[in-house]
């Protein structure tokens, strides 16, 4: 029923000298591009021609013309991770521009925007400093500064801004360290408030980043007089602000047992260390004269006489971390409640 036409040439110069009607030459010439031409003659007795037009492949060019056209580039972002508190924060390490980093920080405050988040921390440490005056342009803030970082804030909502404040306060012990001969240890210090004062007071020291206050006590009676001891109670504390740089101030009385007794002081702060009579330590008339060494004097006293008692550490953990705590309480008190 079927049969090819081998080729189509010979019919089209057949059509310029043979009585073929001009619409169906013209037709023809139309389809002269066709690989191959069938006819097919139908129930009627007529016959029905078809054509299959070749498929050209298209040029590597072609498609990726298509392709450039019909896929949209996604905008880059900086890369975060989400807070506890529907924010985002990004820890910057590769050197960018500022061009650059000001278009994919754009883009990336857009899509944190659409996603709901609220407040934006990023970390950027020293060597990134030149995009600190891009980040501020584009509304960031200050948060705190360490060594090797600057902390700047963002907040994407149009309603009040509840990014917590840094650190509030400075974390101080005082070590009240007194042996069997009810003697205790102090210090005269050769800088700092009262260096040339004659006063005789307490190691004292600030708690390091990550440190306990019972380690920190043990550790700064090392360092200023050599003496080793371990720590016992939390006799008292007392909170000042405006102390250090507008910070607030926590200072921990500790009551400490030596362990050893010769004294080898530190030669950087410390003038002179000695081992004291209490006596003679309360009698000094700056202790007398300030109500809060004077305050703290009576609670060592009390504390020596069996008449007060402190806040020992009790090693505890919780359940929002691996970590342990120490819970400061009075451990005596406790007990004869339970």
């Amino acid at each position: 029923m079927l049969r090819s036409l081998p080729k189509l040439s010979p019919l089209l110069s057949s059509a310029r000298t043979t009585n073929i009607p001009r619409f169906l030459a013209n037709s023809l010439r139309f389809v002269s591009s066709a690989q191959t031409i069938t006819r097919t003659k139908t129930s009627t007795g007529r016959i029905a021609m078809t054509t299959r037009a070749p498929i050209r492949p298209m040029s590597s060019s072609t498609v990726s013309s298509i392709t450039a056209e019909d896929h949209v580039q996604q905008p880059k972002l900086l890369k975060s991770t989400d807070d506890d508190h529907d924010g985002v924060i990004v820890e910057m390490d590769q050197p960018m521009d500022a061009a650059t980093f000001v278009l994919i920080l754009r883009s990336s405050i857009s899509h944190w925007k659409q996603l709901g988040k609220k407040g934006v921390w990023i970390k950027l440490p020293i060597h990134l400093a030149s995009l600190v005056e891009p980040l501020v342009k584009e509304g960031f803030w200050y948060h705190h500064a360490e060594p090797k970082y600057l902390m700047l804030v963002y907040w994407i909502p149009e309603t009040a801004n509840t990014i917590p404040v840094n650190a509030t306060h400075r974390v101080g012990i005082g070590a009240f360290v007194m042996n069997e001969k009810r003697e205790v240890l102090v210090v005269q210090e050769n800088s700092g408030h009262f260096r040339g004062s004659g006063v005789w007071k307490f190691p004292t020291g600030v708690v390091d980043q990550e440190e306990d206050i019972c380690v920190a006590a043990v550790r700064e009676v090392k360092e200023e007089t050599g003496v080793d001891s371990e720590f016992v109670e939390v006799l008292a504390f007392r909170q000042s602000h405006k102390s250090f740089f507008d910070k607030s101030d926590l200072f921990f009385v500790c009551m400490m047992r030596p362990l050893s007794s010769d004294i080898q002081k530190q030669r950087l702060e410390i003038e002179a260390s000695r081992w004291m009579p209490f006596e003679e330590y309360s009698a000094q008339p700056f202790v007398q004269k300030h109500d809060l060494l004077k305050y703290i004097s009576d609670v060592c006293s009390a504390k020596i006489d069996g008449r007060y008692s402190g806040y020992s550490a009790v090693s505890t953990s919780s359940s929002f971390s691996d970590q342990k705590y120490y819970l400061y309480l009075n451990a005596g008190a406790l007990k004869s409640s339970l």
